[in-house]
């Protein structure tokens, strides 16, 4: 099993989470963050500090595809282990659905 974060980060990108992993396993984007799936060691610690609820492990239903999606750009963007602001409108677009065709960005984050 490993953990994912989904698009409910896209457009909030709290960081509440890159705090407390162990293992530094989190990449920022510019508007969201991926686990890469393959550094990630199903500890868990990571998953009740999101407030938008977008880190899941990868044993619920249809799950494969953010997996990928993960370890594709986790491949891409820099390392964040240190928390950040969220985005300015975090607050406006938490549970907003839809935002992976709205709003996702492939451009890298700066990391750090």
């Amino acid at each position: 099993m490993t953990y994912i974060v989904n698009d409910s980060c896209i457009a909030c990108k709290y960081t509440d989470c890159v705090e407390v992993c162990p293992v530094d396993c989190f990449y920022e984007g510019e508007n969201m963050l991926v686990i890469h799936p393959d550094e990630c060691i199903d500890c868990g610690v990571c998953e009740p500090e999101c407030p938008a609820d977008a880190i899941r492990p990868d044993t619920e239903p249809d799950m494969e595809k953010w997996v990928e999606f993960n370890r594709k750009y986790s491949e891409l963007w820099p390392v964040i282990i240190t928390k950040k602001d969220p985005l300015p409108e975090a607050d406006e677009r938490d549970g907003e659905s839809g935002k992976l065709e709205k709003y996702f960005s492939e451009a890298p984050g700066e990391g750090g």
